[in-house]
Order: C-alpha cells, then structure tokens, then sequence
C-alpha cells in the first residue's frame, strides 16, 4: 500500500535535465513558480517524500503531487502552465467599440464643453449615452492602452510654407556634411551654426531647496523673485565642436553683430578663406538686408538662411536644449550676473569635452520627409 505522503510516481533524470534544473532552481531572475516547480523535482528525483518536499518547498502535498506526475508524463514542457481560457470578457465588443468610437471624437463634437476626453469622463459619457449601464475609467484605460491605432492622441506639427524649402535645406545639410555648391569645403572653410537664446530670467527661490531624502526628490521652492532677463548669443562651430557666446540685455541687429565680431576676430576665423553661418529668420538676421550687412562688415563670412519654420535643422539648438537643461532649469539665481556667469563657465566647461554632434539627417531623409508632405497634400480635400 501507498502512503499518502509518498507517491509511486519515480523520477528518473538525464544528465542535462538535472543541469537545467538546477540552474533554473538557483536563479535569482525567475518567477517563483518556475524555481518551486524545478526544486519539487530535484527532491523528487533525490527519493524524498512529497510530505517532504511540500514542508521544504512551502506549499500544499497537492501541487507537489501534480508538478510530480507533469514531470513524469511531459518532462521538461510538463512544467510550463497550460492554456487557459481567461476570465470571460464582462463587456460586450460593441461596447467597447463604441466607447473606443467616442474617444476618436473631439468631446465639442458631442456638445461636451472640453477639448479633450480623460478616461473617466469617457466612462461617464458613455453611461449618459446608453453604451453600456456602467464602466469605469481604469476599464476605459485599459481598452484604450490596448489598441493599435490611437486617434484621441495628437501632436502639433507645421507645413512648411517656404516655397524654396527643398533647397535652401539642402544647402545647410549639404554644408553640415562640409559641401557647398557641390564642391568639398577646404581645410581652411568653416560652418558656424548661430542663434539666440532670448528672455532667459534671473529668477530667485524665496527659499532655499530642499536636499533629498531617503525616496524623495529634491525640493524647490515655488515662489520666486525676478531679477531681470538677459538674451544668450551663441556661435557653434559644427565641424570643430567649439561654442563661442555672449550675453547681452537683449537681442536685435546690435546684438547679433557683436557675437559676429567676436567669433570673426578670433581664430581660426579670423584668417579663414570663408565662414558659413547658418542662422534661421529671426529679426536680428532675417533678409536681404542682413546677407548684405554681413557681407559689407566680413567679406569672408557667408549668411546662409534655413527655411522658415525650420529651427530644427540648426545644430546651436542642440546645444540650446542642453544650456536649458544643464544651466537653466531649475532656476535660482542671485541676479542677472550669477545667471550670466554661470552660462559663460558652463560653455567653457562643454568645449573642454565636446565632440561633433552625430548628425544623421541627410538630404535623402529630406527628400522622403518632402515626398510623404506631397502625398499627405494630394490627399487633403481641396488641395
């Protein structure tokens, strides 16, 4: 007769089971599950009891009996768990169709007067609107996280409106990659990639932060005193990865010239055969005017102009997100000059260090953004 704490099922391992085992018994990464399930057989095969095996596993006589007779009967595969059906849906599809239908409105198209749906006000709009009799917003998430195509999500973008905007970009990705009317620039042309950072304020914390804590994060204070605002002229050159600055009270015509001069009278530049600096249109550089000004001033410094609504492809911006998140934010200075000083050593301290920006926008990734724009226009109603 059989005791009820042994089992008449034998277990019998391969060299290579008994190594797999083993290792999934030993790891610190696996679901529990799996490492119980390897140490029931290895006792198993040892000769132990079930009775054993439980108390030394900590679970029920029971699950050691099934992953024991699992073991015998499929091997290996006898310890992954079988299919299951899963709890049966609580929601129809239609309902869930229809409240995914209502997130892919603007709630103003249903007269609700908000610009757009949170998922517990899509529950409550689709109870109001007889879907279903009752939801909840974790429900609404859950269906919404789920699916593939989510229209209810937008981000802002802009049509390009330059109608010179296929060549005047490519003229700058062309320079990025040390081109210029087709021909290599020589060792002694530069790229020079220019903007400014304007309305930078010298905001000052009313109090002190806060250090951080075991599981909390630093704290700033909230309110704060105004000390002025200053503007952040930059110059990087693309190719040498150096960033040569100013700060001024503001930007304008003046401004810009000033940042010209210092890169200009400095070397390499100074000697240089030409200088290209890419600007985007702002006022302090937009125009004919400004072509002829930087002409006129330094006959071997060329202006070249990016398409309107084409910051993107500047480098300085770059290096501009950068200033704001290394400099900027958080804010707390004592004053104009502690805001100034700190963003004059910050660009000392990335030129020690700086490489090239890996630039990988080419004229080919233009061409496709150009193509899906047409593609996107020929389909557009009355275009």
């Amino acid at each position: 007769m059989v005791s009820s704490t042994s089992s008449p099922v034998l277990i019998i391992l391969t060299d290579q089971d008994r190594a797999e085992l083993e290792s999934l018994a030993r790891a610190r990464k696996a679901p529990l599950r799996s490492v119980q399930r390897a140490c029931i057989v290895l006792a198993a095969a040892d000769g132990q009891l079930n009775a054993q095996i439980a108390r030394a596993v900590g679970v029920h006589i029971d699950t050691v009996r099934t992953w024991r007779g699992r073991f015998a009967g499929e091997g290996m595969k006898g310890l992954a768990d079988r299919p299951r059906s899963g709890r049966p849906p609580v929601f129809a599809a239609t309902v869930v169709a229809g409240v995914k239908a209502l997130a892919c409105a603007l709630p103003a198209e249903h007269g609700v007067p908000f610009s757009r749906w949170s998922c517990s006000e899509l529950a409550r709009e689709a109870v109001s609107r007889g879907i279903t009799e009752t939801v909840s917003g974790s429900s609404v998430r859950r269906w919404l996280a789920a699916d593939a195509i989510k229209p209810w999500r937008h981000r802002s973008w802009i049509f390009p409106r330059d109608p010179d905007f296929a060549g005047k970009a490519a003229r700058v990705l062309d320079l990025y990659d040390r081109i210029w009317d087709g021909h290599r620039l020589r060792p002694d042309e530069y790229v020079v990639s220019a903007d400014e950072k304007s309305q930078l304020q010298a905001l000052r914390r009313r109090h002190d932060d806060l250090p951080p804590g075991p599981e909390r994060r630093r704290r700033v204070e909230f309110e704060y005193t105004r000390g002025g605002t200053l503007a952040y002229l930059a110059a990087l050159d693309v190719h040498r990865a150096t960033v040569i600055g100013r700060c001024a009270p503001s930007t304008g015509i003046a401004a810009f010239g000033g940042l010209v001069d210092q890169v200009m009278t400095q070397e390499p530049y100074a000697s240089a055969r030409r200088v290209f600096w890419v600007v985007d249109n702002g006022s302090s550089h937009a125009g004919q005017a400004s072509l002829e000004r930087m002409r006129d001033t330094w006959p071997t410094a060329e202006l070249v102009h990016l398409p309107i609504h084409a910051s993107w492809l500047n480098q300085i911006e770059i290096y501009f997100s950068i200033v704001q998140r290394k400099v900027i934010k958080p804010a707390n200075f004592a004053g104009l000059k502690a805001l100034e000083t700190r963003l004059l050593a910050f660009q000392d301290r990335y030129n020690a260090t700086a490489t090239p920006f890996n630039w990988r926008y080419t004229k080919a990734d233009l061409d496709s953004y150009l193509k899906r724009l047409a593609d996107h226009d020929s389909l557009t109603p009355g275009a």
